[in-house]
């Protein structure tokens, strides 16, 4: 335990040599580091899954998913633990939060970075089926687009073509037609169109003449209405209809396997909305939940660090600083002295000015060990 302990102390960047004299503090810095080291966690999980979308299909997909998530989680430690440790605890209540301003918003908007991912493997299950429906829909919207072109292309051979079937199904009805009166007139049936003498006569010769004649043009649409449906069949497949055909059940599964992060996200984003352009209330209140979640939890190390009282902690921290500061300036001044005593000492070559020297840093030494 006191192994955890310590670690989450240097999670919430608290200065452990000092903390660890005022034990009052010591649980309240473990739930900071604590809150910092598992969003931190919950960063790597979501910048992993994320990465394991970008790389989909690589056979290094897991790798780069992993080193990803273990750099993007340490930054993202690094970040809150700075955030945490540079709020200062020594001005008032409206400057403290006028200083923990921009670390929140920066929080927010990781708690925002971090939740998205996260979404998207929580509503994995509602994101495929919306992107089944998308490809579905795409594909035929793709098949409506190249059958216009074609039409649009091809329009005067369609034309064509659907004058000659028109002139053969009027062709085949008219020869039925003759084929019947000429039975008739053969067999004597009289009729406003038949003569009613039986025998193969003159009228039936002319009614024969007329059907052969009709008949071979049938044979001319018809072969016609063949080689224009042969060019037509030739060029569809040119322009690529013949290939395009509605995904199966079996490749929309494998498309969405295969989708992308930005497909995802896209299909995340539509759930929240209906067929027919409203918002869904319960899909979009779920989202936003599990995004405000995350958020919080983001900032909920600086919220703790801003609500709780100023401790013998933070005083003692303060001290530590203002003594480092006066040490920082002593030590300057020291500096200052012993260059200038140095160089005096070269260029007159003084010998008391060296006791000088000595005797100084001994005087000074002395009063930095009575001020310790």
């Amino acid at each position: 335990m006191n192994k955890v302990t310590r670690f989450f102390w240097f999670c919430s960047g608290a200065h452990v040599a000092t903390l660890k004299k005022y034990p009052i503090e010591h649980n309240k810095y473990v739930g900071i580091g604590a809150t910092i080291f598992f969003t931190a966690l919950f960063a790597s999980l979501s910048g992993g899954y994320a990465m394991y979308f970008v790389f989909s299909g690589n056979p290094l997909a897991v790798v780069f998913a992993v080193l990803f998530g273990l750099i993007w989680g340490t930054a993202i430690f690094n970040m809150d633990r700075y955030i945490v440790a540079s709020i200062n605890k020594q001005g008032s209540t409206n400057s403290q939060i006028l200083q923990a301003s921009p670390r929140i918003l920066l929080a927010i908007m990781i708690g925002i970075v971090i939740s998205r991912p996260l979404e998207l493997k929580i509503f994995d299950k509602e994101i495929r089926e919306k992107l089944k429906f998308a490809y579905n829909k795409g594909q035929h919207s793709k098949i409506d687009t190249l059958q216009k072109t074609y039409t649009d292309k091809y329009a005067q051979e369609l034309s064509k073509n659907k004058d000659l079937k028109a002139e053969k199904d009027s062709l085949e009805k008219d020869i039925n037609r003759s084929r019947y009166q000429l039975n008739q007139e053969v067999f004597g049936d009289k009729t406003n169109q038949t003569s009613g003498i039986t025998g193969y006569g003159t009228y039936a010769k002319q009614k024969a003449a007329v059907l052969a004649e009709k008949e071979a043009r049938l044979k001319t649409v018809t072969d016609d209405m063949g080689k224009m449906d042969q060019y037509l069949a030739t060029r569809k497949n040119y322009e690529g209809l013949n290939n395009l055909k509605l995904f199966s059940d079996h490749q929309l599964d494998s498309l969405v396997n295969i989708a992308g992060f930005a497909d995802r996200n896209w299909a995340l984003g539509q759930l929240s909305y209906n067929s027919n352009g409203t918002r869904d209330l319960d899909t979009y209140m779920a989202e936003s939940f599990i995004a405000y979640l995350f958020i919080l939890f983001e900032c909920l190390p600086v919220f703790v660090k801003l609500m709780s009282p100023r401790g013998p902690y933070d005083v003692a921290l303060a001290k530590t600083a203002e003594a480092n500061m006066h040490y920082a300036e002593r030590d300057k001044e020291r500096d200052i002295m012993v260059t200038d005593e140095t160089y005096d000492y070269h260029v007159g070559n003084d010998i008391e000015n060296r006791k000088r020297i000595i005797s100084g840093q001994s005087a000074y030494d002395a009063e930095r060990y009575r001020y310790d």
